[in-house]
């Protein structure tokens, strides 16, 4: 296993850890950091294991950081001209 791919894992696995503990502001503060780490890391496997691998971890990160990614869905779909 090489390098990009062991710090997605450590990645995904502080994610559930700190999901595990309470907050006030909902994990949001958490949410952000996690974003800001894992962005990089991300590009670091598509650059050295390829973009099948990366599409694999923004899957799994996009499971751990679900209400970003819906908030997000949500914000671009306001931008959809509607009838």
């Amino acid at each position: 296993m090489n390098l990009p791919i062991a710090c997605a894992c450590l990645w995904l696995i502080v994610a559930n850890v700190i999901a595990m503990f309470p907050s006030r502001d909902h994990h949001w503060r958490n949410a952000y950091f996690l974003i800001a780490i894992g962005v990089p890391i991300l590009v670091w496997i598509a650059w050295t294991a390829g973009l099948f691998m990366a599409a694999v971890f923004l899957g799994a990160g996009a499971s751990v950081l679900r209400w970003p990614v819906i908030y997000l869905g949500r914000w671009l779909n306001t931008f959809v001209p509607r009838r």
